[in-house]
């Protein structure tokens, strides 16, 4: 059975009324906000998941938090989620003359700087094209956001050499930090690295933070394998020495370069042998 919007709504309604959910009325916007960033994520996690039927969960319960939030508001008497669609739809107008009205537009990169455009002359106070970055971003994003900011405006690297020129001047300051001992310049120079490193991933047209949670994601697939292989020969990685470690790692990752399937059974085959000592 297919519910429409109408319905939610009047859910919503109810669980907030004087006769709801004792929880739900409980809420405030300033409660809500911890949920709001766990659904979101929790929608990125089903999205690499490839479950569709996931997805589609997570997506409902995202939406419940704006529902939640219109719902809250309107008690406010300060607007509805009827006002949250009609200011959607505006701007998605608005901002796409090329699709509604006589404008045309060549390609993504026109319409970026168009979109940037319209936004200036909308106003909403901004005195600098970085206005609008949401501080509470993950680093990594906010860098990326603010960088493409920047580049829409021309204030950008013109080929990927010059960037990763960059990234390598920052480490080269990363090495004279360390070398002098000086925390706050390690500190310091360690972020300018980071925020170089961005750029170059963006340059690239990918974005970091995606490039690292894959990363951290290999890492700790890769670990886990590990620490399988060693427990199936009765060893913990506090009884291993770092080269003992290592030699299992490599292991891992030569079988995952060569596009074998996951060992990590816990068989004694599985387990990498060292100067004829399993480990």
């Amino acid at each position: 059975m297919a519910h429409d919007m109408a319905q939610l709504l009047d859910i919503m309604r109810r669980l907030r009324s004087e006769h709801g959910c004792p929880w739900d009325r409980q809420q405030t916007l300033d409660s809500l906000r911890p949920y709001l960033i766990e659904e979101c994520y929790e929608v990125l996690d089903a999205m690499d998941s490839g479950d569709a039927g996931r997805h589609a969960e997570e997506l409902g319960d995202l939406l419940l938090q704006i529902v939640f939030q219109a719902q809250i508001r309107a008690e406010e008497g300060t607007f509805d989620f009827d006002d949250v669609v009609d200011k959607l739809y505006e701007k998605l107008v608005r901002r796409h003359p090329h699709v509604f009205g006589s404008e045309r537009a060549a390609d993504a990169e026109e319409v970026l700087g168009r979109w940037e455009q319209i936004k200036a002359r909308e106003g909403r106070g901004r005195d600098s094209v970085l206005d609008g970055v949401p501080p509470h971003l993950p680093a990594l994003m906010r860098a990326h956001q603010v960088q493409s900011r920047a580049s829409r405006v021309g204030f950008d690297w013109t080929q990927a050499q010059d960037v990763l020129a960059k990234v390598e001047e920052e480490l080269a300051e990363v090495r004279a930090a360390l070398r002098e001992g000086r925390s706050d310049r390690v500190r310091d120079e360690i972020g300018d690295l980071l925020f170089a490193v961005v750029n170059l991933s963006r340059f690239q047209k990918l974005h970091a933070e995606e490039l690292l949670r894959h990363s951290v994601d290999k890492f700790a697939r890769r670990f886990r394998a590990v620490e399988v292989r060693l427990k199936a020969a009765s060893k913990s990685l506090a009884d291993c020495t770092l080269d003992e470690m290592d030699a299992v790692w490599a292991q891992v990752k030569r079988e995952e370069a060569a596009g074998e399937p996951s060992r990590s059974d816990g068989s004694a085959a599985d387990v990498v042998v060292n100067n004829d000592r399993a480990f």
